[in-house]
């Protein structure tokens, strides 16, 4: 199991946590809010038999010797629940805490709007009797505390969600920070340590020119060989440039692309087939590259089209067009494809389905057009057994 494979179980294990305590919290939630509605039920009924009682009082010459003090007290120490109490006829005789405003100097269509949102949400409502012929009604609604406490799992969620977006953020931003340094300094210090021995394998290549002067074939491998170590330059030199702010020059694309055609080609498999556009029969392109690191990139495609070749055996394709304010050129291989699931892991470093290599080829390429040539890199389309696309889209050169 690679680290990319591990690296999604983890996210599966902590959307899984992160779903448990949602789910939790929304329970409890619920239960603390149903408990309330069954309280706040419970002092509405109070309020409306303390507002029975009041009504009772006017009307019966007995109840007026009854202690009121209580029902008085449950009137009073009702400050949370929204409370109307209509007439027989409809009308607005008495309310309580609709308005965090002073009561005495609400206007009645103020209260009235009030009583129609209490009507439009979860509203209660309690018919009220008072013998022989009095017939009143309570409407009630939620207290603020209640619908303070169903909006708390949202609230709370919402930032625990960005309390950890913004470490995930300021984290994955410090170890990429790392990580870039630490490519810099590896990239740096092997262009450095290379750089001794292609000096001294130029002066070998040259004392045997010398010495094989009258030996024509022995000249023409060594000039082969020269050319190699030239290319040894070129990746010391692109190592160098790692990390710096590369010169941009207006280039044609399909010089570029022939060019890397040319070298990959000797150094490929004779069964392998390159099928590229011809710069002769085409308009000039010109995308502004530096020519080192975009030939990194170029090569990268190849070798690894190369390598996908099952027996050595196939053919690779390259097509150039125009999109937008955009030169693109694909990459195409009849190789052994590339899983959907991995068009984006194939990018990142570490990643490779060889036996051999670091798997930092497609990292850095991506880094490349990316990053030094505001461009982008993506897998286009794959199929596994039938092969695979990369595009390359890089800016025009106004």
């Amino acid at each position: 199991m690679d680290i990319y494979t591990r690296k999604s179980y983890w996210k599966w294990y902590l959307a899984a946590g992160g779903a448990l305590i949602i789910l939790i919290s929304l329970l409890y939630t619920k239960y603390l809010a149903d408990r309330l509605i069954e309280r706040e039920k419970q002092q509405a009924e109070q309020f409306a038999e303390a507002m029975r009682m009041l009504a009772k009082m006017r009307t019966d010459t007995i109840a007026n010797y009854c202690d009121l003090t209580l029902h008085l007290k449950v009137i009073e120490q009702n400050t949370t629940i929204p409370v109307v109490l209509l007439d027989e006829s409809g009308e607005i005789e008495a309310y309580r805490n609709i308005d965090d405003r002073n009561l005495d100097t609400m206007d009645i269509k103020d209260v009235q709007k009030a009583l129609d949102r209490m009507m439009q949400q979860d509203t209660g409502v309690i018919e009220i009797v008072v013998p022989p012929d009095i017939h009143k009604t309570l409407v009630y609604t939620h207290s603020r505390l209640l619908w303070w406490l169903q909006l708390y799992p949202l609230l709370q969620l919402s930032l625990i969600a960005a309390f950890i977006a913004l470490g995930y953020i300021g984290f994955s931003s410090a170890r990429r920070a790392e990580q870039n340094q630490v490519w810099l300094g590896m990239a740096k210090e092997t262009a450095h340590q290379l750089g001794t021995p292609i000096t001294a394998i130029l002066g070998w290549v040259e004392t045997l020119k010398a010495v094989n002067e009258d030996r024509p074939d022995n000249q023409e491998m060594l000039d082969e060989l020269r050319n190699d170590v030239t290319r040894l330059e070129l990746v010391a030199d692109r190592f160098s440039k790692i990390g710096a702010s590369p010169d941009l020059k207006p280039t044609n694309l399909y010089h570029q692309l022939e060019f890397n055609r040319a070298y990959m080609q000797r150094r490929a498999p004779r069964k392998v087939e390159f099928d590229f556009p011809e710069p002769e029969k085409n308009q000039p392109l010109l995308v502004g590259i530096n020519a080192p690191l975009f030939d990194w990139v170029v090569e990268n495609l190849l070798r690894n089209a190369i390598d996908a070749m099952e027996g050595g055996v196939g053919k690779i394709t390259a097509s150039v067009y125009e999109q937008d304010k955009y030169v693109c050129f694909d990459i195409s291989d009849t190789g052994k494809g590339i899983a959907s699931g991995k068009f984006k892991t194939v990018f990142k470093p570490g990643f490779s389905t060889k036996t051999r290599g670091w798997g930092l080829g497609l990292s850095l390429s991506k880094r490349i057009i990316e990053d030094y040539h505001k461009g982008k890199i993506f897998v286009k389309n794959s199929e596994v057994g039938k092969g695979t696309t990369f595009t390359v889209k890089l800016p025009k050169v106004r």
